[in-house]
């Protein structure tokens, strides 16, 4: 269970000190799906997200939103995980109020954490809150569990679901090192090539060295 995760986890962190480019902290858990351990994700990517309180107004319009386009994300090999400090019947609850209320089936797990273990390891805790809550922590996992990309948003303001799927996106374009995306960049739209470092190079491409777009239709 989570009380564990200092033991299994060699890269577990204490704090808020999680940064890009590390090792996700793997942890082994209940879901309403049943148990799941992040490790054995390998190979595909995962994007961890969590979520103040189960039944609340702006979780359950997001969780609306991540249902209806979990479908994308599983085009693009993404696993989807929420989590919140929320036990698991009270996860069970909502999903299934959801449900009866509005028609929606939550097809992703939602991961309980009662004991904080993962909000600690995450640094998903907010600090300014009076209760336990987490704040609106996305985590980009890639295929070998290294993180990729962090947001956080306050309890008070929504995601933008659109936002997160452009995020993967843009992660998987660049993940092969030969491209980087610009302001807004939409899947199909051109890439700048990375910026060259040898004066020669320089030289040769002339004035827009630092900023050289490149068509995705030439891929």
């Amino acid at each position: 269970m989570n009380d564990s995760l200092q033991d299994t986890c060699p890269l577990y962190h204490s704090g808020s000190s999680l940064r890009i480019g590390e090792l996700a902290p793997d942890f082994v858990a209940r879901t309403n799906h049943g148990q799941l351990t992040l490790s054995a994700l390998r190979g595909k990517w995962v994007m961890l997200f969590a979520h103040p309180a189960d039944f609340t107004p702006v979780c359950t319009s997001e969780f609306i939103t991540l249902a209806r386009m979990t479908p994308q994300f599983s085009a693009l090999n993404c696993v989807l995980l929420g989590v919140s400090v929320d036990s698991l019947p009270s996860h069970i609850a909502w999903v299934e109020s959801i449900r009866e209320r509005f028609g929606v089936e939550i097809p992703f797990p939602i991961i309980e954490d009662p004991s904080m273990a993962i909000a600690r390891a995450y640094g998903m805790l907010d600090s300014s809150s009076q209760n336990s809550v987490t704040v609106r922590a996305v985590y980009m996992i890639d295929p070998d569990g290294v993180v990729q990309a962090m947001t956080w948003y306050p309890y008070a303001v929504g995601r933008c679901v659109q936002e997160m799927l452009r995020l993967l996106q843009a992660l998987q374009r660049v993940a092969g090192g030969d491209a980087l995306t610009p302001e807004g960049w939409q899947p199909g739209d051109d890439v700048l090539q990375p910026q060259v470092q040898v004066q020669q190079e320089i030289t040769a491409i002339g004035p827009e060295w630092f900023m050289k777009m490149e068509g995705e239709q030439k891929k």
